[in-house]
This record gives structure tokens, sequence and C-alpha cells, in this order.
């Protein structure tokens, strides 16, 4: 018995096969955009590894945009701070220059007028921007960071030890040149100066010990320990030597308690005094207060004796910015601060002193060395050649090397910065080059097979047209 095929299945045939060729021809008409790939179904295993292939790929050009605004913001900082650093360098020269006595009382006005012109433009250049933002403001840069007081202050006047005082009194191998060494400055009744080691001693061991010595001993006396053969302070003390017992003696007025106070308790992170009510409440005693309103410390009472604190008058610089840097990641995997870090901070290109260092008590105050230039330059006008010959010179030294080094390491990162972005562009290539081996289409081949479906198609229309019944009638 023979089969009957209907008209309707043999049509229904027909449009299947003409609708599989529609989507063959579709499917290619796609691949007309350059991909082989627009859904999962096309190859399930290039489609998987395209997805990959996309996520690395928008990585890479995240880090290549975050080097992008680094590198911006690190060339205008490198801009910036190597002026400032110039300008460093001329402070330098000037207070040098001021250490000569041959000069007269005129050339010190003129030099102190030159100091703090460069003084000023210094706070200025400081506030640079890039944009709307302050390049030098830590994490908060849409604050100014840099304020100079109109008016002058006192501020408390610290000893600065040079390098084989520093090496006597403090024994330690810290770098000098980037690192201020310093006492407090007292004076007695009497008009004698003293100076009081606040800091806790020794910076390479764990020992704290605060001594009040006098001027001479700090000077020169501490010389003629050395040359009995002590090299440090703490060795002398541990001597059994008479003669360096009693050079000690002579030198060393008293030795404080450890934990009898710190700098914090009488003076601010800028140097200033404390008010009185700023004081804690167990050490107001051991203080002596002006007849000002509110009370600010005057001095401290050692042993039974009042001294007074020495103070510079003196512009001051404040900083509105915070120590926070700004990260931007140049790399997958562990993030590194040190690395990742575009910007500098009050406190990383002018340092730290005695009023606001890791042991005085004080948070730093970004503002270290601008107001100990700021106080330079008061002695210069006052003419005081004998500071400006070893405190002043070190401190114009010890400023210009801090900025120094910080802005050589903005430069180190900027390097560094520029090596990622190399690597980076020629990993886009790469990840370019895998995208297109598993999702590029052969335009050739491409253009072959679509002109053959193409035709395909068309002869099925037109065949189609030819054998399937037109109407009913037809049919019949």
């Amino acid at each position: 018995m023979g089969v009957r095929i209907g008209s309707m299945h043999f049509m229904y045939n027909y449009q299947q096969s003409l609708n599989h060729a529609y989507q063959q021809q579709g499917k290619l008409f796609e691949q007309a955009d350059g991909s082989s790939l627009h859904r999962a179904s096309d190859n399930p295993m290039n489609y998987a590894k395209l997805l990959r292939y996309n996520v690395s790929e928008s990585e890479n050009n995240q880090y290549l945009e975050n080097i992008k605004t680094a590198g911006s913001w690190m060339k205008h900082s490198d801009d910036v701070m190597i002026h400032m650093t110039e300008m460093m360098q001329t402070l330098k020269e000037k207070s040098v220059h001021a250490a000569n006595s041959d000069n007269a009382e005129d050339d010190y006005a003129a030099i102190h007028k030159e100091m703090f012109a460069h003084m000023q433009e210094l706070v200025s250049v400081a506030n640079s921007q890039l944009g709307d933002r302050y390049l030098f403001s830590g994490q908060k840069d849409l604050t100014k960071p840099f304020e100079m007081s109109l008016k002058e202050y006192d501020r408390g006047l610290a000893k600065n030890l040079d390098v084989s005082q520093s090496a006597f009194f403090k024994g330690t191998d810290s770098d000098y040149n980037t690192q201020l060494f310093q006492m407090l400055t007292l004076k007695d009744s009497d008009g004698n100066t003293f100076y009081l080691e606040m800091d806790g001693g020794r910076l390479d061991t764990d020992k704290v010990q605060y001594n009040l010595y006098t001027k001479e001993f700090i000077d020169e006396g501490y010389k003629e320990v050395i040359a009995h053969g002590y090299t440090t302070i703490e060795a002398a003390q541990n001597s059994d030597d008479e003669d360096v017992k009693a050079l000690l003696k002579a030198g060393t007025v008293t030795q404080l308690d450890e934990e009898q106070f710190k700098v914090s308790d009488a003076f601010t992170n800028q140097g200033l005094l404390q008010k009185k009510d700023d004081v804690p409440e167990s050490l107001k005693d051991l203080f002596t207060y002006d007849d000002q309103t509110p009370q600010r410390v005057k001095g401290i009472t050692i042993d039974g004796k009042e001294y007074t604190f020495e103070t510079v008058k003196q512009n001051i610089v404040t900083y509105n910015g915070d120590e926070n840097l700004i990260s931007m990641v140049k790399l997958n995997g562990a993030t590194d601060p040190n690395a990742d870090t575009v910007n500098s901070t009050g406190g990383g290109m002018f340092g730290r002193d005695i009023f606001d260092n890791a042991a005085s008590g004080n948070t730093a105050s970004g503002t270290a060395m601008l107001n100990e230039l700021f106080g330079l330059c008061s002695k210069v006008n006052n003419c005081d050649i004998h500071w400006m010959s070893s405190d002043g010179v070190t401190i114009a030294d010890v400023a210009h090397s801090t900025m120094l080094v910080q802005e050589t390491k903005v430069g180190a990162r900027q390097q560094l910065y520029n090596q990622v972005e190399t690597m980076l562009n020629a990993q886009a290539d790469n990840i370019t080059e895998d995208i297109t081996n598993v999702s590029g289409a052969d335009i050739a081949d491409l253009a072959t097979k679509l002109m053959q479906q193409t035709a395909l198609y068309n002869l099925s229309l037109s065949l189609g047209g030819r054998i399937l019944p037109q109407s009913l009638a037809d049919y019949l």
C-alpha cells in the first residue's frame, strides 16, 4: 500500500528548509561586524573564553585609566616640588650668607626681606591645584592645605644639634640630613641658657632620659668627654672615670622623671605655648604661667628652680589637610600603599620637629620645617649671628634635604607607573589578540559562505515559486 503525502506536509517541509536557510544566512550577516560570537550557543567553549578576556580587558583599561590620572597628578606634583626645592636651596644659600659675621646690620635686613619673600612664595606654591583639587592636602584634596598667619606668635625655640652633637647625645644612625635632632631652650632668672632633652634620649635604645644640660656643655663641654674616649652620652654616664663624671656633673644640671611630662603638655604641635586650661590637671603646678588671659605656659619648675621657655616671635603656618595618601591601583593582586600612592602630604614634604615628632605626644603638624624656617627668618632679622652659624644653617639644610627626598620619591613612583603603563599597553595588545582569535570572523571565508547561502536561498525561492501550487484550483 503506498503512502500518500499531502500538499500541506510538502509545503511545511519546504518552509522549514527555507527558514533554516534564512537563519543560516542571518547568522552569516551577524558576523559582518567582525565577530563570530554573539551568543553562547554559537560556540560555548569559545564564548566562555571570550567572557574571561572581556573581564581582563575591562580591568586592564581601568588600570590604564588609573595610571593616566596618577601620571598627571604626579607630573604636576613633581613640577611644583622641583620649584619648591629650588626655593629651599635659595633659602639654604641665604642662611649661609646670613651666618657670615662680616655682614652689616643693613645686610641682615636685606637678607631677611629676601628670605621672607621666598617663604611667602613657598607657602603659596604649596597650595597648588590640579583642577579644583589641591595637590598636597592628602585625601582632603578640596581643602586649601596651608595657611600663613599675618600675625606673629611666640613659638618655642629649639636647640638644633649638628652632626657631631646628635651622634653624641642621641647615639643614632638615623639619616641626619632629613631629621632635626633638637632640645628645648630654657633660661633661668639670671639669663643663663640651658637645653632640655625632651624626645626620649637615645633613639636607638629603649632607654628614656630627660636631661637638662648647660649651654656650655652642649656647645663645647661634650667634646672633652669625647676626648676621654666616650663617643656617646650613655657610655659616659656608665663610666667610672672620675674626670668624665666631673665633666658630666658640670654639664648636666638634673635628670627628670621620664613620666613627668611630654612636649605636648607645654606646647602645641606648631610649637606654640599651651593655654593653662589645656595643661593636664596633674601637671598644672609643674609649669609657670604668664599674666595674659587666657593664661599660657611660661616656664617650668625643675628641682624647685624656675626656668622660662625661650621663644622666637614669628609667623606660623597651619596645615588643614590630612596625612592620608591617595592610592590609584595600577596592577591586580595585592595592593602596595607605598607604591600605589600618587600624592604627598604636609608631613611628607615638611617633616617633623621636637614639637610634633613621635615622642612629643602631639600629632604631626604638617608644617614643621615651614615654621622652623620662619623662625630662621626672625633670627636673621634680629642679627643673631651665633644662632645662624649653628642652628640656622642646620635647619635650612635639613628642610632642603627633606623636600629633596620627597621629590625623589615622587619621581621614582612616577617612573614606576610609566613602566607599568608600558607593560599594560603590551598586555592590552595581547588581550585584543586573544579576543580576535576566539571571536573574530574570517572575512574572506564569511564573504564566500554568504554568497553561497544567498544564492541557495534565492534558488530555493525561485524553485518553490514554480513547483508549489499557487491556489486550490492549480492543485486540483
